[in-house]
């Protein structure tokens, strides 16, 4: 019998400031699991932050989650075992297929409720947490991106507890599928992501660019 869904690993940092690539780099990405219970609420988990809101935190990338079954794969990959907190995730998952997960699916963890808003597209950061600036790419191509949550209700969150996924939107689309939106992407997709409330904002307004610079073309 297939177990619920859970949360293996409540994971928080702060920013610290290290030295890469000849200069100086203030980044969070560093995270620490966690015992008890952590609150969540607003756009952040209690005792955590980020160092650069302009491109990480926010309503639409408030939690960030990442699966163990992930983990395992990328430790064959790597032949290191790499595991919790190791991409900056604030809640290692374990049961659910992040890359199959429906934009705008809720999930009531705990006493919160999050709602799946978006894939993460990997910075240079990413690549200073595992000492190769090249593994940026390699995420890239791995397709394994963990997904980014809001916050729809605010409560506590601790290792071990269930999550209960609720129904997912009609329009279906998934996070592997909103990753792959990119400029040459076709028409439908982009015509499909720039009509999805459940989309962010910003990822919509690109994608109406994008069709609007077709269409003068």
């Amino acid at each position: 019998m297939t177990s619920a869904p859970r949360i293996v690993s409540v994971n928080v940092g702060t920013p610290r400031t290290v030295s890469w690539g000849g200069r100086r780099v203030t980044s969070a990405i560093w995270k620490t699991p966690v015992a008890g219970r952590t609150g969540v609420a607003g756009i952040n988990l209690a005792g955590d932050d980020q160092a650069d809101r302009r491109v990480h935190g926010g309503h639409d990338k408030a939690v960030y989650a990442y699966a163990i079954e992930d983990y395992r794969w990328w430790s064959g990959e790597l032949g290191t075992e790499v595991g919790p907190g190791a991409f900056g995730e604030n809640l290692t998952t374990e049961g659910i297929d992040l890359r199959a997960e429906v934009v705008g699916r809720r999930w009531h963890v705990g006493s919160a409720v999050l709602e799946v808003a978006q894939p993460r597209e990997p910075c240079y950061k990413l690549g200073m947490r595992m000492g190769d600036a090249a593994f940026v790419d390699r995420f890239g191509e791995g397709g394994r991106f963990g997904a980014y949550l809001r916050v729809i209700d605010a409560g506590d969150i601790g290792a071990g507890d269930e999550i209960v996924i609720g129904v997912p939107p009609a329009h279906g689309l998934t996070l592997t599928e909103l990753a792959g939106v990119q400029r040459d992407a076709p028409r439908a997709l982009l015509d499909r992501v720039a009509s999805i409330d459940d989309v962010p904002r910003g990822v919509r307004e690109w994608a109406r660019r994008q069709l609007g610079r077709r269409d003068r073309s």
